[in-house]
């Protein structure tokens, strides 16, 4: 498990890592979009 999580960071702190960090942070920040993810969340929540 620890390769696993040796990858994870090793491509958190690649340029192509830190580019989808920041696609994503600028995807939360937009109010459509994390109405999106907030509406996914209670719809895959319910079935549990």
């Amino acid at each position: 498990m620890a390769g696993v999580l040796d990858r994870i960071k090793q491509f958190a702190r690649s340029p192509q890592g830190r580019r989808a960090a920041d696609q994503v942070r600028r995807a939360a920040s937009d109010p459509r979009r994390r109405a999106q993810a907030q509406q996914m969340l209670r719809k895959f929540g319910k079935r549990r």
